[in-house]
């Protein structure tokens, strides 16, 4: 792993360009952004058809920015954008080097809400996403798409880290913030996107 002067960790991991910064956000500033998020955002409770039943999300969502988004069947209107969220967009682009039109938040309330394996391959996607953790740590994995000889790459998501997806991650990995049955606080996910079109 190489560590760059903002604190960055690229993750060794081929067909991928996946940089985490673990420390991003102070432990004051961390606390302060999640108190903020919890209480200001317009969380959801969506619903997915899985096996001819609707099912809620294993998460709460919302969804902000300047263009709409469908994933999993679910179309996402835009929020108009908060503050708060301008204010980290700005932050995270400065250190990214993207620019970002669009932020997905996941509210996990406890270990049983989750996020299985997926890619972020829509079209409508540009392809960098960056990843912001507020509140409890969580495991979070990787894993190639097609080479079975890689093995599962695992990082823990710290309070106030970033994580960056990049160059063609997408299109060669599926990752993953799997259940845990340990006691955990709630945490906080944003993902900075680009909506194309």
């Amino acid at each position: 792993m190489k560590t760059d002067k903002q604190g960055f960790i690229q993750l060794d991991m081929p067909e991928a360009e996946v940089y985490y910064a673990p420390n991003f956000f102070s432990k004051d500033e961390s606390n302060l952004y999640l108190q903020q998020l919890t209480e200001e955002v317009a969380w959801q409770q969506e619903e997915i058809k899985m096996f001819g039943k609707q099912l809620p999300l294993p998460r709460l969502t919302a969804w902000y920015g300047d263009k709409g988004y469908t994933y999993s069947g679910l179309y996402n209107a835009p929020q108009p954008w908060l503050p708060i969220l301008l204010e980290l967009k700005k932050r995270i682009e400065a250190a990214s080097g993207d620019r970002y039109n669009s932020v997905l938040l996941n509210y996990y309330r406890h270990g049983q809400d989750s996020m299985g394996w997926h890619a972020d391959d829509e079209k409508s996607l540009g392809p960098g996403i960056a990843s912001v953790s507020f509140g409890g740590e969580r495991g979070f994995a990787f894993r190639h798409r097609k080479r079975k000889d890689l093995p599962t790459v695992k990082l823990t998501l710290q309070h106030g880290s970033l994580l960056l997806m990049q160059g063609t991650t997408q299109q060669h990995w599926h990752h993953q913030l799997p259940k845990t049955s340990r006691p955990i606080a709630p945490r906080i996910n944003l993902t900075f996107r680009t909506i194309m079109g």
